[in-house]
């Protein structure tokens, strides 16, 4: 089985990096597809709250960041949660072990995570990566509607052009979520898995949480084939057109 590393990585803070990376795991873990989670956010640890089977890993302290390898080495799939402004230590540290050798080492694939939003400086991150992985990493482009459903920006850029024709990337949307529910999960500690069965949460809230996360599950199905090992991509994916995301039914999510 080809193994797949997934970093969820755009340097801006609040466009949704851990919200994806919280429902992400969910989805893994409600299909039971073996993984390993690591969590890199030294302020909120939202990946570890949500879900304590997730290791923290320091990225000041590079020895710590070699745990993507090691649990790669024992997994066949892992997914990092990366903080903001850790673009840089990032690229830093792949172009320092020369991440790409190890990768092909373990028979691994990279799959970057972008999610964007509607402001320029979450698009110039994504420029920057890209510039530095080219064609040897993948990319999926998530975009996150939870300040705005306009992506005028993003859109009309050459980045987003190059992702799509040149590398071959692909966007899903990450559908809306009420504020009040993102509260409400945020104050209970609860994944929208436990807080769908959780009779806190009314009645109406939880078809809310159960349609929102049918969306986003939906959305996760057209872009298995880039985040799953090839042993499991295969099983109830949906074909999609290149670089096209299917529409989600719900404006979309949350920040993080």
């Amino acid at each position: 089985m080809k193994r797949q590393l997934n970093i969820i990585l755009n340097g801006k803070g609040g466009v949704g990096k851990s919200f994806f990376a919280t429902n992400l795991v969910q989805y893994l873990k409600d299909r039971q597809i073996e993984h390993r989670a690591i969590d890199t956010d030294n302020e909120n640890s939202t990946l570890k709250r949500f879900h304590r089977e997730a290791e923290f890993i320091n990225i000041g302290n590079v020895q710590e960041i070699d745990l993507l390898f090691s649990s790669l080495e024992q997994s066949p799939l892992v997914v990092v949660d990366c903080r903001a402004a850790s673009t840089d230590i990032f690229l830093d540290y792949f172009a320092e072990v020369r991440a790409f050798e190890i990768l092909e080492m373990l028979d691994a694939s990279l799959t970057v995570i972008s999610p964007v939003n509607h402001e320029a400086d979450s698009v110039e991150q994504v420029k920057i990566i890209a510039g530095s992985l080219n064609d040897r990493s993948r990319y999926l482009i998530v975009r996150n509607q939870a300040h705005s459903e306009q992506f005028r920006i993003f859109e009309h850029s050459n980045t987003r052009s190059r992702i799509i024709d040149e590398l071959a990337g692909r966007e899903i949307v990450m559908p809306k979520l009420y504020d009040w529910l993102v509260t409400a999960l945020n104050e209970t500690n609860l994944t929208i898995t436990e807080a769908i069965k959780n009779s806190g949460f009314s009645l109406v809230d939880r078809q809310r949480l159960k349609n929102w996360q049918a969306n986003f599950n939906g959305q996760i199905d057209t872009a298995r084939d880039l985040l799953l090992p090839d042993g499991e991509s295969g099983k109830g994916a949906t074909r999609t057109k290149k670089g096209k995301a299917q529409p989600a039914g719900e404006p979309a999510t949350p920040s993080a």
